[in-house]
């Protein structure tokens, strides 16, 4: 941020002298100039405009990186930054008014959003060394809040199709747009766009597996080199004859009766392999690490023979839990309502045994009905001879005791902990995963699902309000480039700690091996910077914390001084792996 009116009085006469404090800015201006993205997006996007396409994608970047909302002010935020350190060129402000926003915007439209990110995914993995060995997919809705009629048109606007659709963020009331990402190494984006509103994940998985092939030779790898990750909505008879071969893994639906069987399997014979802990992120003493178990078996699917791994996992399925709570609860209900139906009282004792036997064949799965007869004397009618017993008859009591089978729930609740992961991938061989391998790979899919809460932080980007379908696609382009960036940030400084042995101050002074991006922003506030003649000074010493961080991201105070200075990641290839 510019602060001419914070100079200190010594600098006060100095003619042009500029103040400016920097946070987390020129260390992403580091990571995208290491990518080479001005250049790129100026060799791919052709325009005739004053400002080139590549600064105004930058700019929109580290805007979005900022924090700062709304974005579409993007003239305003560029008048407070050096705006020569972050793009290299000392482009005026005023280059970056609305009138520019919105032509090139349409510029990065009529190249081809999904092409530009795949090409900078494609340098992200050459210069970061990616672990491209398994592929991650998932979509996500984003909710906007225009009518946006033009949509429904018979003939509707270039762009996605902002129309209604399954709303993943719970608000079917609002019209939305889809976004798909496919990401290495535990979330890192390599390619990426926005889709129509009304897509659906089954159809939008058949479209990805259709053309991974070619996305992924881009990279160097030929069919069978990776293997493709996706949740449940891969699982569909188009898509498994799409895939073939090619190793994959994903979940098996709870749907497909081949599920219930292979957990069924699994429970019933209680031979189980114990992994422990898969933590990927830190836990705490009130969210504990949860421990898994697995059994092998074989499914088999549409006429082929898949592998399957039934992963039990101590944090039960809550929802689950509560609707076995539920359906125990329902059942003893309808249980003893149909017993109040019954006669307590017989004279027959074949009677009463008959009713005994119905009160047992009322048991559920969750519930036993223990019923038994109590015979008992009853005097006969009438008045009793004189200096004689009174007459008596036998009768036959039916009485019972509802009991929760604790047995068959402790079943119930075991499979409400088990899911299936459905693989085309041999468990042995080169390229075989056993089951730990297995899981820990599926398990990387959570890379994607924070990739999208990223791309809905409303401290990222706030509320979308253009007008124009294919504008929302190029502003999504810009999105999924700031998170490549994001992420790329994060894994660098964690893969240096964990080749170094180091660990990091992270939250409340505490010591951490796993910082953050959004970690990393708050240690590097209050950097501050003169500029005098084209030359910049640091007025202030960095932090031992500021410093612990930017040697974490392969920067040095340079990265502050010098418009050229690029991040330079040291990642071992064995760290490529670990990610």
């Amino acid at each position: 941020m510019k602060v001419n009116e914070s100079l200190p009085r010594e600098l006060r006469g100095i003619q042009g002298a500029e103040i400016y404090t920097h946070g987390h800015l020129p260390a992403a201006a580091a990571y995208c100039r290491r990518l080479g993205l001005v250049e790129l997006v100026n060799q791919l996007v052709p325009s005739q405009m004053h400002l080139q396409p590549g600064l105004l994608v930058q700019a929109m970047v580290l805007d979005t990186l900022s924090g700062r909302t709304p974005l579409y002010r993007l003239q305003q935020f560029m008048e407070e930054q050096d705006r020569e350190l972050l793009l290299g060129d000392s482009v005026p402000a005023s280059a970056f008014n609305d009138s520019n926003l919105a032509r090139g915007l349409d510029a990065l439209f009529n190249a081809g959003p999904s092409r530009i990110v795949t090409e900078v995914g494609i340098e992200a993995v050459k210069q970061f060394k990616l672990d491209t060995s398994a592929v991650s997919y998932d979509t996500t809705s984003t909710s906007v809040w225009g009518d946006y009629l033009r949509c429904e048109d018979e003939n509707p606007p270039p762009g996605s199709v902002i129309t209604e659709g399954h709303s993943k963020d719970h608000r079917p009331d609002l019209k939305q747009f889809m976004t798909e990402l496919l990401c290495v190494d535990r979330g890192v984006p390599i390619f990426g766009q926005t889709l129509d509103g009304n897509s659906s994940d089954k159809t939008s998985n058949n479209r990805i597996l259709s053309r991974i092939s070619s996305l992924m030779a881009r990279h160097g790898l030929g069919p069978g080199a990776f293997v493709y990750v996706a949740d449940s909505a891969m699982v569909t008879e188009a898509n498994l004859e799409v895939i073939g071969t090619k190793p994959f893994i994903s979940r098996l639906p709870a749907t497909y009766n081949e599920c219930r069987r292979a957990i069924d399997v699994a429970v019933d014979s209680g031979v189980w392999t114990d992994l422990g802990v898969l933590a990927e992120n830190t836990t705490t003493s009130k969210r504990p690490s949860a421990v898994y178990k697995v059994f092998e078996t074989t499914v088999e699917l549409y006429g082929r023979p898949y592998r399957a791994l039934v992963v039990h996992s101590s944090a039960h399925d809550k929802r689950r839990q509560k609707k076995l709570d539920k359906a125990i609860g329902a059942s003893a209900m309808e249980i003893s309502n149909e017993l109040s139906q019954l006669t307590t009282v017989y004279y027959c004792e074949a009677d009463a045994i008959a009713a005994l036997k119905k009160a047992e064949a009322m048991s559920s799965k969750l519930h036993n009905v223990e019923a038994s007869i109590i015979p008992f004397e009853v005097r006969k009618p009438g008045r009793p001879p004189v200096n004689r017993p009174a007459s008596t008859t036998t009768r036959y009591r039916l009485s019972w005791e509802l009991l929760l089978d604790n047995e068959a729930v402790k079943r119930e609740r075991e499979i409400a902990g088990c899911f299936v992961l459905l693989s085309s991938v041999p468990d042995d061989g080169k390229d075989g995963m056993d089951g730990r391998a297995l899981l820990r790979t599926y398990k990387g899919q959570y890379g994607v699902e924070s990739d999208f809460a990223f791309l809905k932080d409303p401290l990222v980007v706030n509320d979308v309000f253009i007008k124009s379908p294919h504008r929302i696609d190029a502003l999504g382009m810009i999105l999924i480039i700031a998170l490549i960036i994001w992420r790329l940030m994060e894994r660098t400084m964690r893969a240096h700690l964990q080749n170094e042995g180091k660990t990091i101050e992270g939250w409340d002074r505490k010591q951490t091996i796993k910082p953050t991006s959004f970690m990393m922003t708050t240690a590097l506030i209050g950097i501050t910077v003169i500029l005098i003649k084209n030359r910049r000074t640091l007025l202030c010493q960095s932090t031992l914390r500021q410093l612990d961080f930017l040697e974490a991201l392969g920067l040095t105070k340079e990265v502050f001084l010098d418009s050229r200075f690029k991040c330079n990641p040291i990642i071992p290839q064995e760290m490529v792996r670990s990610g």
